[in-house]
């Protein structure tokens, strides 16, 4: 095989390694589904049984690099299918990548408009890179329940 054969390959299997990359990554499309799909669940099967069901990976609501995550209106997190440490805590002060205060301004937005959306730099379960986020969310009673894609 002469060189430029060997280039042509790897340009071929470069170009087929960022297209199957690219097939594990959500849409924002499909946040935006999960999102409608999880309150649905929560208004169906109560916070409670909903926020395991966010937490088991065989539960449909873990699928790629896209998970449901749910806080309180203070800032405790209720489920993170992402990222199960953060459970338990009060995260009102967790900063990104960038040292934006994310759940304080989620708190903020869903407080004044019950939804929103929001964009920041977080670590990508699957790539375990820091990427850009984009993240829908919405206001359930004393929750927010919310549902991000990483941009590629």
């Amino acid at each position: 095989m002469n060189l430029a054969h060997k280039l042509l390959a790897a340009a071929v299997a470069a170009v087929l390694s960022l297209s199957a990359f690219a097939g594990d990554r959500a849409t924002p499309d499909e946040a935006k589904a999960m999102l409608v799909k999880a309150i649905a669940l929560v208004k169906a099967s109560g916070k409670d049984k909903a926020m395991l069901q966010f937490m088991d990976k065989q539960g449909g609501f873990i699928d790629r690099d896209l998970y449901v995550s749910v806080i309180d209106m203070t800032g405790k997190t209720t489920a993170n299918g992402g990222n199960p440490r953060l459970v338990g805590k009060d995260n009102i002060k967790y900063q990104d990548a960038d040292g934006k205060f994310i759940v304080k301004e989620r708190v903020d937005i869903a407080k004044a408009k019950g939804r929103g959306t929001q964009e920041y730099r977080s670590v990508n379960p699957v790539t375990k890179e820091i990427e850009t986020k984009l993240v829908f969310f919405e206001k359930m009673d004393e929750l927010i329940v919310a549902v991000g894609s990483f941009k590629p």
